[in-house]
């Protein structure tokens, strides 16, 4: 594996980067930063429909109750409320105090629970997700406030001119890959406080190990004798199950059905070759199974059905579930690969290898994979055909300890980086 220097050279992020870079790294103790008498306020929880962005925030407070264990944190969502959602973190966060409240047009919020929050805590931090989703929040904050703020783990992609007066007052900017750096320095947003820091679903420590273990017997799962199967579409359709059509225009639907239609067979017969090769060469099972709620329909018509008869007794179809759940699953199989960003990330951090089927469409976001050493599991679509896949499967199925020393190296490496980011906060 390259090491750090040599990685970010690849990159392109010249020597600008590899100082932002290692100056995070080498910066502080993070064991001795206990957050003893301190208070964080975190914005995050942007919707319930894809188990990687309810994924985010459980990583984000597994980061601050690991390396600032004694600091009181207080978890803003910002738009999903599912009962699920609020339970899972009840369960696994019982010491977090949850609020809600919305942020009208002149940057103000009326929710006591908010305002209180604002009064007691000493930072304020943007939890990973795909941009500043929660820029009104901090800006809210800002003006009631005045108390520092920060972000963790974001895809910056574009930066308008309101974000740009945003950003430039922010104490840090981890950005979780290094692409964004570049974006931010092309916007005039440059300096130390600014570096890498993965998604922080790649610290998201949440299980159902006993739910997992029935859907697994139920359905003959041996541990590490099957792979996972994630679909995607090249874009999201949340005009399907979003009021008023997301707000989309009907020139953007009929673009995004458009390229849906045109790309969903050429791209999910790839995956399929991996899945033939996979069952015909191991005798082994493929659980196909979504990272979002509208996956669960186009399950049977991109990747079983068109199935050979011989494969399709292996397969099997999970409907949509929590994060928890398809973490303690994910830890079992041997593989998985996924159209969907998320799903690997998730595998990954419970030791799993896993191949992120990149489509052009799914942002810059991907590109934390390059930056953390996994190019050779990384498929850009448009250019891999599916034996590339399935060869690539059947290379860590030869070699399986290498590839889960690989992921361990990889984890080892992610810790490391969020012991260092948590000394600004």
């Amino acid at each position: 594996m390259m090491n750090r220097r040599e990685l970010i050279q690849k990159l392109g992020i010249g020597s600008l980067g590899i100082f932002l870079y290692e100056t995070m790294l080498s910066c502080g103790k993070a064991d001795g930063q206990t957050g003893e008498g301190k208070t964080i306020l975190v914005v995050s929880g942007w919707q319930d429909v894809n188990i990687g962005d309810i994924a985010h925030t459980p990583g984000l407070l597994h980061v601050l109750e690991t390396f600032l264990p004694k600091a009181e944190i207080i978890l803003w969502k910002k738009s999903s409320a599912t009962d699920e959602v609020k339970q899972l973190l009840k369960n696994n966060f019982p010491n977090v105090k949850v609020i809600y409240g919305s942020v009208d047009s002149e940057m103000n919020v009326t929710s006591q629970d908010v305002l209180d929050a604002f009064s007691k805590a000493d930072v304020m931090v943007h939890g990973s997700g795909p941009s500043v989703v929660g820029q009104t929040n901090l800006e809210a904050w800002l003006k009631a406030s005045g108390k520092p703020f920060g972000i963790f783990g974001v895809t910056i992609q574009t930066v308008s001119s309101s974000l740009n007066e945003l950003l430039k007052k922010a104490k840090f900017i981890y950005t979780r890959e290094t692409k964004s750096i570049e974006v931010l320095k092309n916007a005039g947003i440059v300096g130390e406080h600014i570096a890498f820091a993965p998604d922080a679903t790649f610290f998201m420590n949440i299980h159902d190990d006993q739910k997992a273990a029935i859907f697994m017997a139920e359905n003959g799962l041996e541990p590490k004798k099957f792979i996972c199967a994630v679909p995607r579409l090249r874009y999201t359709p949340y005009h399907k199950f979003r009021p008023n059509n997301a707000g989309w225009s009907a020139e953007k639907i009929k673009t995004v059905e458009e390229t849906n239609e045109k790309y969903k067979e050429i791209d999910h017969a790839k995956l399929r070759e991996a899945m033939v090769r996979w069952v015909r060469e191991t005798g082994n099972k493929v659980l196909v199974c979504p990272e979002m709620t509208y996956q669960v329909d186009i399950m049977d018509e991109l990747l079983i059905d068109p199935l050979p008869e011989d494969v399709k007794p292996f397969v099997i179809k999970r409907g949509y579930w929590g994060p928890d759940e398809a973490a303690s699953v994910y830890a079992k199989a041997h593989t998985v690969l996924s159209f969907e960003c998320h799903s690997p990330i998730i595998a990954l951090h419970n030791g799993t290898p896993a191949f992120y089927l990149r489509q052009p469409e799914d942002t810059i976001k991907g590109h934390m994979y390059y930056d953390l050493g996994y190019d050779d599991w990384v498929f850009e679509i448009m250019d891999t055909d599916g034996k590339q896949i399935a060869d690539q499967l059947m290379a860590v199925a030869a070699d399986y300890s290498s590839a889960q020393n690989k992921v361990q190296e990889s984890n080892n490496h992610i810790r490391e980086i969020y012991a260092k980011a948590v000394n600004a906060i």
